[in-house]
């Protein structure tokens, strides 16, 4: 039976285990362990940075240890496999299963471009048209494959071709969908050429998606306030609350207190509530523990920003910073950088959280798996950052 009351300390433990941190890693991870993975998350969010990798290969690398990242991109970039992308946290991979979950959010971008006339897909409808036209003739096609007078980058870094903006506005109604990836560059087509025609045919009720969801949600961060549950697919608040109230009628979660919450949390009736958690993990910004900003600083007494867009004299920890885990607790920050070219895994910073002790001998273990799970021949530290000097000097 489930207490009414859940101390801090475990409901940490609980949000852990359901994320699948702390178990003891497969001596080989293949396939299965990837997908039971993937599904006990329900998604892998994408990011392009890759200073040190990006982020969707991390998550799994924290729950299962090293992994063969080629398997996972044959599992992910597959043009017609068990995953597709969409907008289900951020842009993210999901089962394709779960596609039909996200058709309300298709179409509430459809009727929202319809009724802002001044949006850039209402405003090229013409172009939008287009791109249909050749993905149905010449089939899936990556955005630089696509000729035409409109497929030229405007300004740095994101700047996007007219194709290419187009392209991401058919993505988010739906109209074209993921066609797997080539070197990270998406394809796309039409569904019809990509999807199986049982995820085609499904159609799921606005209210029915929300559930489904929300339930995902709830077994996968084990307990969780409402906005916390409402924030792992992004739905509102509004729509949250009466699927929150049936799941609720239907035992699937139950109403307890964590002392020092300010809002009511909500156990999954199948969350463990271990006495321990042996994690050891470096998490990507990311990752679904961390994510939710608010979430973590409640959780872990950890506040935590990505400073990869603060400008290099405004950042405070460094570019990109992994919050280190070392049993139930966050209890540092380490700033990664692969550096292929030398074969160095480089600790740029590294910090210890204020009212924590980081075991630096587990934490230089940790590093030299990572190097080599990148295909690294060994870890640098610079020093800097509070913890730097003692890593530098346990590295050496």
């Amino acid at each position: 039976m489930h207490p009414s009351v859940v101390s801090p300390a475990l409901a940490r433990r609980i949000a852990l285990a359901a994320q699948g941190l702390g178990r003891p890693g497969s001596a080989a991870v293949g396939t299965r362990q990837l997908n039971q993975t993937v599904d006990r998350l329900g998604l892998l969010q994408i990011d392009s940075v890759n200073v040190f990798e990006r982020s969707h290969y991390l998550p799994l690398y924290a729950r299962l240890g090293p992994y063969d990242r080629a398997l996972a991109d044959r599992l992910t970039f597959a043009r017609s496999g068990r995953y597709t992308e969409y907008w289900a946290h951020e842009a993210a991979f999901l089962p394709v299963t779960s596609w039909p979950l996200m058709r309300w959010r298709m179409d509430e971008y459809r009727d929202w471009y319809a009724a802002h006339d001044d949006s850039w897909a209402a405003a090229n409808r013409p172009m939008l048209d287009w791109l249909l036209a050749e993905l149905r003739a010449s089939g899936p096609l990556r955005a630089s494959e696509i000729e035409h007078d409109a497929n030229v980058r405007q300004g740095p870094w994101w700047g996007w071709s007219d194709v290419k903006r187009g392209l991401e506005a058919l993505f988010r109604t739906g109209d074209v969908v993921s066609a797997g990836r080539t070197r990270f560059e998406r394809t796309y087509g039409l569904p019809e050429q990509i999807l199986p025609s049982e995820v085609l045919d499904a159609v799921v009720p606005r209210h029915d998606a929300h559930r489904a969801l929300v339930a995902h949600a709830a077994r996968a961060h084990g307990i969780g306030t409402a906005t916390d549950l409402a924030d792992y697919f992004r739905l509102k608040n509004v729509d949250v609350a009466p699927v929150l109230r049936e799941l609720e009628d239907a035992g699937e979660v139950e109403r307890v207190e964590v002392p020092g919450w300010s809002k009511a949390a909500f156990l999954h009736r199948d969350a463990r509530l271990p006495r321990r958690i042996e994690a050891d993990a470096l998490l990507s910004p990311f990752d679904p523990v961390v994510w939710e900003r608010a979430r973590t600083e409640r959780l872990f007494g950890f506040r935590y920003r990505i400073e990869i867009y603060t400008p290099q004299p405004k950042r405070v920890y460094g570019y990109y910073v992994l919050p280190l885990l070392q049993g139930d607790s966050l209890v540092g920050r380490i700033d990664l950088k692969s550096d292929r070219q030398a074969g160095i895994l480089r600790v740029q910073h590294a910090w210890t959280e204020p009212g924590h002790t980081v075991d630096v001998d587990r934490l230089v273990a940790l590093l030299h798996r990572t190097a080599a799970w990148q295909g690294l021949e060994g870890v640098e530290a610079t020093g800097r950052g509070d913890l730097g000097p003692t890593l530098a000097a346990a590295l050496a």
